[in-house]
C-alpha cells in the first residue's frame, strides 16, 4: 500500500470508535439490554424500565444528555460508568468522558470496553503513545475485536508508524470487514475530516476490499474516492492490488465515467 494514502486516509476512520457494553462492536446496531427496539419504546414504556435500560435506549437513539441523566439514577457499576462516558464522548466532552472511563476501571481494571474508550480520549488529545498503550492492552483482553484493532491501527498511523498501523488495520479487516463499512454507526464518534482526507481514506479501503476479493465493495470505495477528488490516475492504474479489478467491466465503466466531457 502506498504510504501517501495510508497516513492521511486512515487517520479519520477509527480513532473514536467506542464500545459501550460487552459484546457490542461499534459497526453493528447497538444491542440493547432490553427486548424492545429503541424506536418502538413509548414514553410510558420508558417509565417502566430501569434507569440503566432507559439510558441504553437513549444512547442508542443518540439522545446523549438524556442518557447521562438516566445513568445518573442507576447503580454506579463499571458498565454504567463506561456507558455514561460514551454519552459524554459523543457530546465531545472529552474530560468528562475520560473521568467516567477511569471510574469504570477503578471498579473493574480489566474492562476492555472502558480501556478502549479511555484510549480514544487520549487519541482525541493527540497523546498517541498513551492511546496505543491502552488499545494494545484492550486488544490483549479482547483479541477478536475488530474495533479495537482498527483503533490501534489509527493511533499507529497518527504516530507515523505506518507498518504497524497497516498491520493492525489488516487484522481488523480480517476479523470483520464491516468494521470499515459504516462510519455513521450509532456507536462511534466520527472524526471531522476534509473531503481530501475522505478521498484518501476511501482509496485505502478500496485496496483492503480488493485484496479480499470483494470487488463490489472495492468499486464502491474507488467511486467514492474519485468523486471526493482522488486524482492520481497513474497510481490507480499501476497499483498491483487492483490488477484483477482492472479487468472487470465495472472498473472500465468507472474509468469511462471519469473521462472529461
Amino acid at each position: 500500500m502506498d504510504q501517501r494514502w495510508t497516513v492521511a486516509g486512515m487517520l479519520s476512520i477509527a480513532a473514536l470508535f467506542l464500545l459501550a457494553w460487552p459484546g457490542q462492536e461499534c459497526m453493528a446496531e447497538a444491542s440493547l439490554q432490553t427486548s424492545t427496539s429503541p424506536a418502538a419504546v413509548s414514553m410510558q414504556g420508558m417509565e417502566k424500565l430501569s434507569p440503566e435500560a432507559r439510558g441504553d435506549i437513549c444512547l442508542a437513539r443518540g439522545e446523549y444528555e438524556q442518557a447521562i441523566e438516566a445513568y445518573r439514577a442507576a447503580p454506579r457499576t463499571a458498565e454504567v460508568w463506561n456507558k455514561m462516558g460514551v454519552a459524554w464522548h459523543h457530546l465531545d466532552a472529552i474530560g468528562e468522558a475520560k473521568h467516567d472511563y477511569e471510574r469504570a476501571l477503578m471498579i473493574r481494571p480489566d474492562y476492555p470496553e472502558a480501556i478502549n474508550n479511555l484510549g480514544a480520549t487520549y487519541f482525541a488529545q493527540r497523546n498517541y503513545k498513551k492511546a496505543i498503550q491502552l488499545y494494545r492492552h484492550a486488544l490483549r483482553l479482547m483479541p477478536r475485536s475488530a474495533v479495537i484493532a482498527a483503533n490501534l491501527g489509527t493511533a499507529y498511523f497518527a504516530q507515523g508508524k505506518f507498518r504497524q498501523g497497516f498491520d493492525a488495520y489488516r487484522r481488523a479487516f480480517h476479523l470483520d470487514p464491516a468494521v470499515f463499512a459504516a462510519p455513521d454507526s450509532l456507536s462511534n464518534v466520527p472524526a471531522n475530516t476534509s473531503l481530501a482526507y475522505r478521498a484518501h481514506e476511501d482509496y485505502c479501503l478500496a485496496e483492503l476490499f480488493a485484496q479480499a476479493g470483494m470487488e463490489k465493495q472495492a468499486i464502491e470505495y474507488l467511486t467514492r474516492a474519485l468523486n471526493e477528488g482522488f486524482d492520481n490516475r497513474q497510481q490507480l492504474m499501476q497499483d498491483s492490488v487492483f490488477a484483477q479489478l482492472r479487468k472487470t467491466q465495472e472498473f472500465a465503466q468507472l474509468m469511462a465515467a471519469q473521462q472529461p466531457r
